[in-house]
């Protein structure tokens, strides 16, 4: 479903070079779990962006089911991100105007599927109660907990069926038992739906629900 060839990424600032990814290689199949560890600064989440098409390699490609997403127009890459792929982020990034339904909804709104409005939002209800949040759908982000956010985070990481759900520290800002919590059913949601999951972390705990673990050091990934 996912590979990449010789990615590297190289960061300037004025005259230094800090060469964050050296050559990274590697490929992800269909349902799977790969977990990618490492200490903070080690490029974790640069390369999750890179794989998921939100910041492009200073070299070497990355193909979602055989298709380079780099040689794309802005337009179709950011289609492929919206249909095809769901993110999770440590900090949640909820609107905090929006109410719990409303922020599930937008990247469904983003789509534009031949759905009412009514459908819509049966859906997206749908996966509230998926995660345990239907009584808490009118209330604003800032009226929940942290295990609150980032399990709407989830939801609206789903909204568009996503094949592929990338997991950025989806943990590292919640308690071990509310953490607990959310990767079982991040672990649920792969095996119900066969859903790929790439998943960042610095937690070697986290890291086991995967099939897969690899090790990012120096730039470089290791089994």
């Amino acid at each position: 479903m996912l590979e990449a060839q010789d990615l590297h990424k190289v960061f300037k600032n004025n005259s230094q070079q800090l060469h964050v990814l050296k050559g990274i290689n590697l490929k992800i199949g269909q349902g799977e779990i790969v977990s990618i560890i490492g200490p903070s600064g080690a490029g974790k989440s640069t390369l999750l962006h890179i794989l998921g098409g939100l910041d492009s390699p200073t070299q070497g490609q990355v193909s979602f089911k055989g298709t380079d997403i780099y040689k794309l127009a802005d337009r179709d890459l950011s289609r492929i991100r919206n249909q095809d792929m769901g993110f999770v982020f440590q900090f949640y990034h909820l609107f905090s105007e929006f109410n719990v339904l409303e922020n599930v909804l937008l990247p469904a709104l983003c789509k534009r599927e031949r759905l009412s409005w009514a459908q819509l939002k049966e859906k997206a209800f749908s996966l509230l109660k998926c995660v345990g949040l239907e009584d808490r759908k009118d209330h604003l982000p800032s009226q929940l907990s942290g295990g609150e956010q980032q399990r709407t985070a989830i939801a609206r990481a789903l909204i568009n069926s996503p094949q592929i759900l990338f997991c950025d520290e989806p943990t590292g800002n919640l308690d071990s038992k509310t953490g607990g919590e959310v990767m079982e059913m991040i672990k649920r949601l792969n095996q119900e739906n066969n859903m790929t999951v790439v998943l960042v972390t610095h937690n070697e705990e986290v890291a086991k629900i995967a099939d897969r673990t690899l090790h990012l050091r120096d730039g470089i990934l290791v089994n």
